[in-house]
């Protein structure tokens, strides 16, 4: 198990999926499916070894589902954007 590797999904997924920011374009499945690829991809290139990302797939790919189901408004009031 590669706790590093989890605490980088949850960072991965607060900043790249917004709560309620799945259009109705797409289901919930596709959406995981395609962020899911993006997420790997990306902690390869953050130096994540293949044993590290096999290990916790199973563990992700849920995560990353929930996140984009997630149908809570988005408030964008809510968080600071920098300029």
């Amino acid at each position: 198990m590669s706790n590093r590797f989890l605490r980088w999904v949850h960072t991965w997924i607060e900043d790249n999926i917004p709560p309620g920011a799945n259009p109705d374009l797409e289901s919930y499945e596709a959406k995981a499916k395609r962020l899911s690829v993006q997420l790997f991809a990306e902690a390869a290139e953050a130096g994540f070894t293949s044993f590290e990302t096999e290990e916790e797939r199973e563990r992700v790919l849920p995560l990353v589902l929930e996140a984009a189901s997630d149908s809570t408004d988005f408030d964008i009031g809510a968080y600071h954007l920098k300029s």
